[in-house]
């Protein structure tokens, strides 16, 4: 069970107001951006778009089978963002849309003028902790699993494109515009570290600091091993980490406990308390509020939901 991190949908159109059943437009143009809202009410396969600018989209209803350019296809699902890059084909499937469950997806298209302004003031005044590395959009990995970080700035987004009013819309939507595309490098570099830190081990010191807290996540991890693993000083590691993950070095490493808890809490061999002490954490009062507020519920219930759907697998 994974907590999603869904944008708030927004109120689906009656089908008579639509233009078509199928990838049904409504646009909001800013200076710096266009944001789109695509709704499909039918099934339907095989349908074509083609951007001449960078998007960046969110899922929020429904289901897509996505296929760009000449990249296997995917299930496109809500909680979930896929960047699609300039002029690349896109086919996109609907198996499952009809009335009662269209589906719902944003595409916000930027410019690559005010892209490249964005990674040109970052590297200039946020200079990766790597010379060789520099702020950059991975174009080639478009599939994410949204965080709250990135859900967040899409629905500050959203509101201030549809419904600000104000003469200052446009100086808002262009700092939540900057985050986004700041959030979007975040939570890029937190997969990527993820899935291949081990590989980036030789060419990059924060995967160092990576594999050593998952080496010791269920031991105390003293924040000054971590920079010393890194080779910089403490508050030098600390504000680059940040800036490279999104997350504090301890934001980090309680999410690496939580996610190992939840995979103790998958076998009823385990007590909670048994749990917690496994996962790393020292007081089973706080293991049980942290688990709560990253998961809406209690550590017992998740692992009373885990049982029950293995049962029903």
């Amino acid at each position: 069970m994974k907590r999603l991190y869904v944008p708030q949908s927004l109120p689906v159109k009656s089908e008579d107001s639509l233009d078509t059943l199928v990838e049904s437009r409504s646009a909001y143009t800013l200076d710096k951006c266009e944001l789109n809202l695509y709704e499909t009410h039918q099934q339907a396969s095989n349908v074509n778009l083609v951007f001449n600018d960078f998007v960046f989209t969110s899922m929020l209803r429904g289901k897509k089978v996505m296929r760009v350019a000449e990249r296997p296809g995917f299930d496109y699902l809500p909680g979930e963002s896929v960047i699609v890059p300039p002029n690349e084909k896109l086919s996109i499937d609907f198996p499952e849309a009809d009335p009662e469950n269209p589906t719902q997806c944003l595409a916000l298209v930027i410019s690559s003028d005010q892209i490249k302004n964005v990674l040109n003031e970052l590297n200039e005044h946020f200079p990766k902790v790597d010379i060789k590395n520099s702020w950059h959009i991975k174009e080639d990995m478009l599939h994410m699993v949204n965080n709250s970080d990135l859900s967040e700035i899409i629905n500050r987004f959203v509101r201030i494109s549809i419904t600000d009013s104000t003469r200052e819309k446009n100086i808002l939507a262009e700092l939540a515009l900057k985050e986004l595309l700041i959030r979007l490098m975040q939570t890029q570099a937190r997969q990527l570290f993820e899935t291949n830190y081990k590989q980036l081990m030789p060419s990059h010191r924060f995967a160092h600091v990576i594999n050593y807290i998952k080496q010791n996540i269920n031991s105390q991890i003293n924040p000054d091993s971590l920079s010393e693993q890194a080779c910089m000083s403490r508050a030098n590691f600390f504000r680059k980490f940040k800036e490279e993950f999104g997350v504090s070095p301890g934001e980090y490493i309680l999410k690496e406990r939580l996610k190992l808890a939840k995979d103790f809490l998958t076998t009823p061999q385990h007590s909670v308390t048994q749990v917690c002490y496994m996962s790393g954490f020292q007081n089973l009062n706080y293991f049980i509020r942290a688990f709560k507020k990253e998961t809406g519920i209690t550590p017992k219930i998740y692992q009373q939901w885990a049982m029950e759907e293995e049962l029903d697998g």
